[in-house]
């Protein structure tokens, strides 16, 4: 079996296991709740923009916020991954969660891509205009702005993101008021 095939099926406990650990190793101030939270929300949202435009191995989606990055999800999930660090104003948080974006996510989003470019024909055209993560500053050329799908969030229940984002950043607040006693 692939690194990447066992990679997609850790990544999700893995992430509560993760959790557990983030919470022990967090010592957050006020600040960096606020600032961390602000991040973390812009993931979060990005995330949300995302799942109401695609259709998961459908079509090839291209709009929205696939007009600016072909991976809107994960971005997302580096946000809020980048926001909790800040929030926890611990390096270490900060270290594992690179650590588990490299060791995890680069091969599940490389297979996926493999996958895509197997299926629909003008994947490798929309990889030339659209880069992987990093988002353009624009949206790519001809791509069209789509609408968001209410029906497609629920349907990918994404809003499970921003309650887990919300019930870590409340448990944040909780650590601080229990450390300030």
């Amino acid at each position: 079996m692939s690194w990447s095939r066992i990679a997609r099926r850790i990544r999700v406990p893995l992430g509560f296991l993760f959790a557990a650990l983030f919470l022990l190793l967090a010592r957050p101030s006020w600040l960096s709740l606020a600032m961390g939270g602000v991040v973390a929300t812009g993931g979060v949202w990005l995330r949300a923009a995302a799942s109401g435009h695609v259709r998961k191995n459908a079509e090839l989606t291209t709009t929205g916020p696939y007009a600016y990055t072909r991976n809107p999800l994960y971005l997302g999930s580096v946000l809020i991954a980048c926001g909790f660090a800040v929030a926890s104003r611990s390096w270490i948080v900060f270290l594992i969660c690179l650590a588990l974006f490299l060791a995890i996510y680069l091969p599940v989003i490389r297979s996926e891509e493999q996958f895509l470019r197997s299926q629909f024909v003008g994947f490798s055209e929309y990889c030339e205009r659209v880069p992987r993560l990093i988002p353009r500053l624009r949206p790519a050329p001809g791509a069209s702005p789509g609408s968001f799908s209410r029906a497609l969030y629920l349907q990918h229940r994404e809003y499970n993101a921003a309650l887990g984002t919300a019930a870590m950043l409340g448990a944040l607040v909780a650590k601080l008021l229990w450390l300030q006693r």
